[in-house]
């Protein structure tokens, strides 16, 4: 009889575990569609390397970008600021520079006259960022040519056609800034905003315009002339008040002055020359009530200038009337005497 060499309660080999089940599924599934795959992921790879520029949107510095989607259109709401962004290749993004602008313009204007003004213009714009969209919308990106200078030209030539061309060249009570604020609201509507409107130059026909600075130039003379003249009448009413106030002071001493005053004035000059330390030859005249001495100097011999000796009552003494010093003044021992 045979018998079982091996033991009843021997365990089967150990096996290593296998994939998990989806796994296997899915490749199962690549496996016959792989090459398929492979072809597609190339062609997209391909796509995006031709798409990219309308794909990899760059907005640099000092721009803004607005989108048009091919389903919905304008995103007038939104706007793209600087930094990069990813769109789909079927959208288009423009962008606009969002910086302060200046535009060169040359302008003919028409004046009531009928003589035309050549204006030299610089606009300072830029687009208002948070209208973008709008702007985008309605206007585009020639909206340069298309608002900012066409506005311009239509106001200035509304608002100076009426005006002459001396009025236009001269600015007169404001017309050109009233013009340029005009222009400024209008283009302003269109959201764009305008800084300033500055004309750099004024152009007119040769003979009008020596015509006009001729006329300038003579009304500048007429102010000053009319300046001079002032000064002029001015000069004259102080002179007329000094002569006035040496009058009044003549006329004032003339009325308090006495001869005896006058003679106690020359007999206290002589007692001062005589207690003086120069010596001094005296020779004593006749001079009205009193005798004044005449002083000579002892050097020369000769007698100094002086006052005339005799005095007629009431007369004024010269030097009175010339306006010096008073020779009713003790101080004044400068003096060398009368006659």
């Amino acid at each position: 009889m045979h018998q079982d060499t091996e033991p009843r309660d021997a365990e089967p080999p150990a096996t290593e575990p296998g994939p998990p089940a989806w796994r296997r599924r899915l490749r199962r599934w690549l496996r016959p569609r792989l090459p398929f795959l492979s072809v597609t992921l190339q062609i997209l790879l391909l796509l995006v390397i031709l798409f990219a520029d309308r794909i990899f949107i760059r907005v640099p510095a000092g721009e803004a970008g607005v989108l048009w989607n091919r389903f919905t259109g304008t995103e007038v709401d939104t706007v793209y600021g600087e930094g990069l962004h990813i769109i789909s290749p079927l959208d288009r993004m423009t962008l606009y520079e969002v910086r302060k602008q200046v535009a060169l313009h040359t302008l003919e204007v028409l004046s009531s006259e009928g003589l035309t003004l050549k204006l030299d213009l610089a606009i300072r714009y830029e687009p208002e960022y948070d209208l973008l969209g709008m702007l985008h919308e309605r206007v585009g990106p020639e909206y340069l040519t298309r608002v900012v200078v066409p506005q311009t030209e239509s106001v200035l030539r509304k608002e100076l056609g009426t005006a002459t061309a001396e009025a236009i060249y001269t600015n007169a009570g404001g017309l050109l800034t009233r013009a340029m604020l005009a222009a400024m609201d209008e283009i302003g509507r269109n959201f764009v905003a305008v800084e300033d409107i500055i004309i750099r130059r004024i152009e007119l026909p040769e003979s009008i315009r020596t015509a006009i600075e001729d006329k300038l130039t003579q009304q500048q003379l007429m102010q000053s002339y009319a300046y001079r003249k002032q000064t002029a009448d001015r000069e004259a009413e102080r002179k007329r008040v000094e002569a006035g106030g040496i009058s009044d002071y003549q006329r004032i001493v003339n009325e308090t002055l006495s001869d005896a005053l006058l003679d106690y004035q020359g007999i206290r000059a002589t007692r001062d020359l005589a207690e003086s330390e120069n010596r001094k030859t005296v020779i004593i005249g006749a001079g009205g009530n009193v005798a004044l001495p005449i002083f000579l100097d002892q050097n020369t011999g000769a007698a100094p200038p002086s006052r005339p000796a005799a005095r007629t009552q009431g007369a004024m003494p010269a030097a009175l009337q010339e306006g010096q010093r008073d020779p009713s003044d003790p101080g004044d021992k400068g003096d060398k005497g009368e006659h």
